[in-house]
């Protein structure tokens, strides 16, 4: 299975520490945070990976190259502008081989069982599958609201302000989607999953939910976590 990695984004919030570096290439515990990814990809046999690169691409493929000397095997889907999460999966279809494809954001680390994910996702033949976990600040990311059959039924904006908001599941950011759905993604110009996508296929999307560690080093305060998460020992265990 190739697994498509979306690490584009500017990091405008992680400024000025983005200012010179793409933001999947902050350093973590002593290594980039995107080679932690591909490392834990390939504990599940995912060597085949895709980086989908805008900002500061060169930095990235310099760091990287082909993946050779990571054990992996790396080709890349060039943004010349800037794509939204959406418009870079579109951006990379061509080099989409099977047909069903894993994509990860670039700025997130999910403890996962992606073997789990893949079942799940082949036995509810749904074409896309989102990884779902209970947290109570939807205020940050936005809810999915999902039935008892696992099927989503709708996506709620992140808020802009904390209110008496009760516990309940937010999108962490990992999906398997069927290949064939990619020719309703727009081609050419910027298009968000979240706003633009997903609320089109309500009803035709299913939660894989998880309980283990998630982190997205977006802001300063949680990339600080990461880094001291990250160097605990065996930490994935522990959550």
């Amino acid at each position: 299975m190739q697994c498509l990695i979306l690490a584009g984004g500017r990091g405008e919030r992680m400024r000025p520490l983005t200012d010179e570096i793409p933001k999947v290439l902050l350093p973590v515990a002593g290594k980039p945070f995107l080679q932690w990814q591909i490392d834990y990809l390939k504990n599940y046999g995912i060597k085949e990976i895709i980086l989908a690169v805008g900002y500061k691409a060169e930095k990235i493929e310099n760091y990287f190259g082909n993946g050779e000397k990571f054990g992996v095997k790396i080709t890349y889907s060039r943004e010349k502008e800037p794509l939204g999460t959406g418009g870079a999966i579109k951006n990379a279809e061509n080099l989409i081989k099977n047909n069903n494809i894993l994509v990860l954001n670039g700025d997130s680390f999910v403890d996962i069982d992606i073997k789990k994910m893949l079942e799940f996702h082949q036995k509810k033949k749904k074409p896309i599958t989102i990884a779902v976990r209970k947290t109570k600040d939807v205020n940050r990311y936005g809810s999915v609201l999902i039935n008892k059959d696992s099927i989503v039924t709708s996506f709620q904006e992140k808020k802009e302000k904390n209110g008496d908001i009760k516990e309940c599941f937010i999108n962490a950011g990992v999906y398997i989607f069927q290949k064939k759905i990619l020719k309703y993604f727009p081609l050419d110009r910027c298009v968000s999953l979240e706003k633009e996508i997903f609320p089109k296929f309500v009803n035709k999307i299913t939660a894989f939910k998880i309980n283990g560690y998630f982190i997205d080093i977006g802001i300063p305060k949680d990339y600080k976590k990461a880094n001291i998460d990250f160097k605990k020992p065996d930490f994935l265990k522990n959550n």
